[in-house]
């Protein structure tokens, strides 16, 4: 069974990722998204590991996962899953939640995996009604899928607070790591930086972030090799610009966290524009 995706945009649903995929033996390694996910499964299981466990998301049931949350993702089942899923960022959900909801705060959603083949179907609906470029059908199914999975699994975000000593160390850390993403420090040499031990520092940046610091950088210099892509960067240039040594090296990372290639990626945003 041949694995395929396409990773869009529409420009009526702006800031909206979109994705299609059927995978097989993809599998996403620990990463975050910037934006919510919102994943509905058409066919198969989807394996993916969020908040220290394995969550399955069988036929009819969503994915959810809030920004910034590491997740990873596999198939659960030997004939793979197939999925469509919308990437909505957390001012839309938040406009959303306000107009329609009771909730308070940044909102989000409470568990990771919810069982509902109607909401399901309205995520397959969205996609479909901005490949075909109706602009009223796709808005409109969005915010209503988005009502519903806020009214059956909402609720407000924690604060994330930096309160401990070992939680202020890993925000300068991660500080570090941004500024010098092309040529970052050892652990070595970033714990003597800010007066402490490597040990000391890998414990709590994955307390703070969730993954040890190469993990994040990782993901980190994915991030913004897709803002390069989607700026016009040609991917050998992102791959430079960030700090991986080639393109084949952004190529495999980018697919183990984004689900196509970069070149793949950016036609697909080119083709929005072009369209514009």
């Amino acid at each position: 069974m041949d694995e395929c995706a396409r990773h869009w945009q529409y420009d009526e649903l702006p800031g909206v990722d979109l994705l299609w995929a059927r995978y097989v033996h993809k599998t996403f390694v620990r990463h975050t998204h910037e934006n919510f996910v919102i994943a509905a499964i058409a066919d198969g299981v989807e394996v993916f590991h969020h908040g220290g466990g394995d969550q399955y998301a069988g036929a009819g049931a969503l994915a959810l996962v809030n920004p910034d949350t590491p997740h990873t993702g596999r198939a659960g089942v030997p004939e793979g899953w197939r999925y469509g899923a919308v990437y909505p960022p957390a001012d839309v959900l938040a406009e959303i939640a306000a107009e329609t909801t009771g909730l308070r705060g940044t909102p989000g959603f409470v568990s990771p995996v919810v069982d509902d083949p109607y909401a399901a179907g309205l995520v397959h609906q969205v996609l479909r009604a901005a490949d075909e470029g109706n602009a009223l059908a796709a808005d409109t199914l969005l915010r209503v899928a988005v009502t519903r999975l806020l009214r059956l699994n909402g609720g407000p975000l924690p604060r994330r607070e930096v309160r401990t000593a070992g939680a202020r160390i890993a925000a300068r850390a991660r500080g570090v790591l941004e500024e010098r993403m092309a040529r970052p420090p050892t652990l070595e040499r970033l714990a003597a930086d800010l007066g402490t031990s490597p040990f000391a520092l890998l414990r709590a940046f994955r307390n703070a972030y969730g993954m040890p610091p190469h993990a994040w950088l990782t993901d980190a210099r994915v991030r913004r090799a897709r803002w390069l892509l989607d700026t016009g960067a040609a991917p050998s240039e992102a791959a430079v610009a960030v700090g991986f040594t080639d393109q084949p090296h952004l190529n495999r990372h980018f697919s183990r966290m984004v689900g196509v290639p970069p070149g793949a990626y950016q036609r697909e945003r080119k083709n929005v524009q072009d369209l514009g």
